[in-house]
């Protein structure tokens, strides 16, 4: 039997992280019910329910967990008894809305003002890790510097906060050797960007096994020879877009991808001629790029390596990467020169993307806080 009936655990959560997931975890243990309850306000930039859903799966494992989101842009000052008055009102509203057969009997939280929170509501105050000793993190510490607090991000949240770097560019033009070293370099400066991870090209994967499978009713079947449908470059693109998220899970702030999704558009009309709304389809549906890097095919010389067939198309296809790029509205820079000096770009391109930064606007200001 559990101490208490209905937990409550509530706050901006932006972005949640793993102090956030302790709290949810230890009401969980000692609650029948824990209802948690994100309050975001316009001002803020990351979406609510991205917020709730990062929480939600963060929290699947843990039994009686609901999750949900409500806006909350009233004015903060822990010192005004209508401002408070005002907030629990709209606590309650959004505990009810989720279905809750009553109120909490208890609110699980690491800051000062749990306490007259608990008060409000009718409940009993537990209050974790208030000193941030178990776990030393804030949201604001996050939106401050990711990358210095990227460990405290649950999975969820780093799949959706990586900054996804993605090398595109026509046949042997180098842009597998790029992803590859500029994902080794990151990892080189240690901290969270030792857990920098690329996603190799399974584009190349499948057409490796498309040959295979064709030589082995005609030993002497060609790249050329293979007939692509629209099909093939659907499972491409999902299959692609699926390793990315999961690379991205467990990896660091740039996340380096060996082309993607809406590289595969462009693929698809190389090899079928014109454009495929189910590839567009699943092109749309990726997270935000954050950089595209585009290798040139000038000064690269082709070089076979048993699947490639398209030597003549590399001007071609670079220029279809570079009107497709250009209308991404997605930075964009072309690498150029020999691998050391592409490395370079590419390495230099990164920083300036990173120092630009997530775009966390600030939330509400707060006046008189515990």
């Amino acid at each position: 039997m559990k101490p208490f009936r209905h937990g409550f655990v509530t706050g901006k959560f932006y972005p949640p992280h793993e102090g956030h997931v302790h709290l949810v975890r230890a009401a969980a243990r000692q609650c029948e019910r824990v209802t948690v309850l994100v309050l975001a306000s316009h001002a803020e930039s990351l979406d609510p329910p991205l917020r709730a859903a990062w929480l939600g799966e963060s929290a699947a494992a843990f039994p009686g967990v609901v999750v949900a989101w409500a806006w909350d842009d009233l004015p903060v000052d822990y010192a005004d008894p209508a401002i408070w008055q005002a907030h629990v009102a709209l606590m309650r509203a959004g505990i009810r809305a989720t279905g809750a057969a009553s109120m909490p009997d208890v609110v699980y939280s690491s800051e000062a003002y749990g306490h007259e929170l608990a008060e409000r509501l009718g409940a009993r105050h537990v209050c974790l890790d208030a000193p941030r000793e178990l776990r030393p993190i804030s949201a604001r510490a996050i939106r401050a510097d990711p990358v210095a607090h990227w460990e405290f991000l649950p999975a969820p949240a780093r799949e959706g906060l990586a900054l996804r770097v993605v090398g595109v560019g026509a046949e042997s033009t180098g842009t597998t050797t790029v992803c590859r070293d500029l994902a080794a370099a990151l990892r080189k400066r240690g901290g969270s960007w030792a857990r920098t991870a690329w996603v190799p090209e399974f584009g190349r994967e499948f057409s490796a096994d498309a040959l295979a499978l064709a030589r082995s009713f005609d030993p002497a079947a060609r790249p050329e020879d293979l007939v692509w449908g629209e099909e093939d470059f659907v499972t491409i693109a999902e299959t692609q877009s699926a390793s990315e998220a999961e690379a991205a899970r467990g990896g660091g702030p740039v996340l380096v991808c060996d082309t993607d999704a809406l590289a595969t558009t462009v693929w698809h009309e190389r090899y079928r001629g014109g454009p495929s709304a189910r590839v567009q389809a699943v092109a749309a549906a990726m997270l935000p790029r954050a950089l595209y890097l585009l290798t040139d095919h000038e000064g690269v010389p082709f070089e076979q390596d048993g699947l490639r067939d398209g030597e003549h198309l590399r001007p071609w296809m670079t220029g279809r990467f570079r009107e497709v790029l250009a209308a991404s509205g997605v930075p964009w820079v072309a690498l150029q020169g020999p691998p050391e000096a592409r490395l370079h770009q590419a390495l230099r391109a990164v920083d300036a993307r990173v120092e630009a930064g997530w775009g966390f606007s600030p939330p509400l200001p707060e006046a008189n806080k515990p």
